[in-house]
């Protein structure tokens, strides 16, 4: 063979090897693509972030506010921790006002992200999350994974930097030893990986929506070197190492607590910080009586005052203060769904695990009677789990939301597809005698009959339960509600207990009825499963106060992560709100729809209205 020959064999040969590998390599890519990976500055539910990544501060605050200044508000109840990432105990941040409207100040240590959850919630975005201790993110297409990239900068309070070795410790310890909000948070995930000293992965344990990632992004930074040497599990009124704008500076046990300002804090250049964390300082007083509270206002010694009762905001302001101006009172509207207040059963006791119980129980609760005697007509009566925002069920149901009910139609009541939710109503004269028979007839039908004044059942066992609360300020509800009942010989008692006594009690699932308000946000997601899916139903310390163990309703939540628009995510919340109302797991009491603050006149506030008010921690204080 010539030399031509051979170079022609060798060209061939060659080309064939090239052709081969590049039919092989091909193919492995054409049956296993690679995902895209998006790195971003931000995490939104539906590809709609407002704020690019050079954006200088939200729209919703005054980035030039001073900074400076005193104030002192009240809390109502009794704290007996400052350790919010313990099991037992009252952490300030479950007592109200502090769990709505003081937001940012109490979360000692920051989240990877903010935007979300209870820490510093976005005033205008439905679900978005922007960089804090995390500068930015990157995730695949599938969500199967998501990596934080930790600012260099960011430090405890001690000046130690904060890590992703310390990430991986928070993870570790909040899933396995954390209170129930934590460990029902971070169950999507899997494991973390620490990549490098500013890195880390969580993996989650499926690919989904979009809406797991928040689960990660949600969790708060522990210093690891502290709480290795700490029993984090046990109550404690020592303050422990946080990171944030503010820190703890002075204690006085069951009765106040000083934030201070930050001055050296790590992240106040931030453009998600600017124009917030105004004021130099921040006491908490907590008062058992909100009428010594009020008086405490009056008297000077509270700046800010949440008003949570409708007459006194109508009749009570008649004090120097307002009179003379250096008092202002103001109504914020607002669209943050705090969830509708309710009377809660407990589907875990009898009689409440009969549905027919429940229900005849909402028809003794005379709504109309209390809004015009005892709130001045101010509230309107709540007919969904979610008032006063989107994800509320409103008229019959739509097209969209019958398609997906229908699966389940054998399993539901026939009235949930034809009708819209109304709880009772009476002509508000106190006269209930068409409520009184609709009731009786439900229980009878659950076997429940009239023996002198008693409903007994076949055992000749009375209808008796009890409602616990924390707080005298519902006693003009809840006595009418006590003296309706006894018309048709139903008992029930009321117990007003100290706050630690009441949350022990609801920890340890240990009571039939009580108040609650589901804190929840301007958007809804995979927090839901926390208040309504079956497997926290028993598990201590559990959100799913009802003892909620409906298949629906799983199916519904299990949904909510795989809705890819934010029309396809309220038809399925819409539905599950049907679902819950129908089967009576509470009865809804009212909402207002504004926050009520009255406040000394040197304190303002941003002109710019949003869905979510940033009650606080965009405020400041004037010279």
């Amino acid at each position: 063979m010539d030399q031509g020959a051979i170079l022609k064999l060798k060209i061939l040969t060659l080309l064939s090897v090239i052709i081969t590998a590049f039919i092989s390599f091909h193919g492995v890519k054409a049956d296993k693509k690679a995902p895209l990976i998006h790195k971003s500055h931000g995490l939104s539910r539906f590809n709609d972030l407002k704020y690019p990544e050079d954006f200088q501060h939200f729209d919703y605050v005054n980035p030039d506010a001073p900074k400076g200044g005193k104030i002192k508000i009240a809390a109502i109840g009794i704290f007996d921790t400052l350790n919010p990432y313990t099991q037992s105990g009252t952490h300030i941040s479950q007592i109200p006002p502090l769990n709505f409207f003081t937001l940012g100040f109490l979360g000692l240590n920051e989240p990877l992200m903010m935007g979300t959850g209870a820490y510093s919630p976005s005033g205008d975005e439905s679900k978005s999350a922007y960089g804090l201790i995390a500068e930015s993110v990157e995730y695949p297409d599938d969500n199967q994974w998501i990596i934080f990239n930790l600012r260099p900068e960011a430090r405890f309070h001690d000046g130690k930097p904060i890590t992703a070795d310390d990430v991986e410790f928070s993870f570790n310890h909040l899933k396995k030893k954390g209170p129930i909000r934590y460990q029902v948070q971070l169950k999507p995930v899997d494991r973390v990986e620490v990549l490098d000293k500013h890195k880390i992965r969580f993996h989650f344990s499926e690919s989904g929506n979009r809406d797991q990632l928040f689960c990660a992004a949600e969790l708060p930074v522990l210093p690891a070197h502290y709480w290795n040497n700490q029993h984090n599990e046990k109550s404690k009124l020592t303050p422990p190492l946080g990171s944030g704008p503010y820190k703890i500076t002075h204690v006085e046990p069951g009765s106040s607590v000083t934030f201070t300002r930050v001055d050296d804090y790590w992240g106040k250049e931030l453009s998600i910080n600017r124009g917030k964390y105004n004021f130099d300082q921040v006491t908490v007083y907590f008062y058992q009586d909100i009428t010594i509270a009020f008086e405490a206002f009056k008297a000077g010694v509270l700046t800010i005052y949440f008003e949570p009762i409708s007459k006194n905001w109508a009749k009570a302001y008649n004090f120097p203060g307002i009179s003379s101006g250096k008092i202002k009172k103001v109504e914020i509207p607002t669209k943050m769904i705090i969830g509708s207040p309710m009377i809660v059963f407990n589907t875990r006791r009898g009689p409440f695990e009969d549905i027919r119980v429940r229900e005849a129980l909402g028809y003794l609760l005379d709504f109309e009677w209390s809004n015009r005697t005892l709130f001045e007509g101010s509230y309107i009566r709540a007919n969904s789990y979610f008032p006063n925002s989107i994800y509320a069920a409103s008229g019959e149901p739509s097209p969209e939301e019958l398609n997906l009910l229908q699966a389940y139609h054998s399993q539901l009541p026939e009235r949930l597809f034809t009708q819209s939710f109304s709880p009772p109503k009476t002509t508000g004269d106190g006269s209930i005698r068409r409520q009184q028979k609709k009731a009786l007839e439900l229980l009878k039908e659950a076997g429940w009959q009239m023996k002198g004044n008693k409903l007994v059942n076949n055992k000749q066992e009375p209808l008796t339960f009890e409602l616990i609360t924390y707080s005298h300020m519902v006693d003009k509800v809840i006595l009418p509600y006590k003296k309706n009942l006894a018309t048709i010989g139903i008992d029930m008692k009321y117990r007003v207990v100290d706050s630690s006594n009441y949350f022990q009690r609801v920890r340890k699932l240990d009571f039939d009825t009580i108040g609650n308000a589901y804190p929840l946000g301007l958007s809804l997601g995979s927090e839901l499963f926390r208040y309504f899916h079956s497997s926290n139903a028993d598990i201590p310390d559990t959100q799913n106060l009802a003892g909620i163990k409906n298949p629906v309703v799983d199916a519904l939540l299990e949904k909510i992560t795989n809705a890819k628009t934010q029309q396809e995510l309220q038809s399925i919340i819409h539905c599950l709100d049907r679902v819950l109302l129908w089967n009576h797991y509470g009865i809804p009491l009212w909402y207002f729809g504004k926050v009520r603050v009255a406040h000394q006149s040197n304190i303002k506030r941003p002109q710019t209205e949003t869905d979510y008010p940033m009650i606080i921690n965009t405020w400041w204080q004037a010279e």
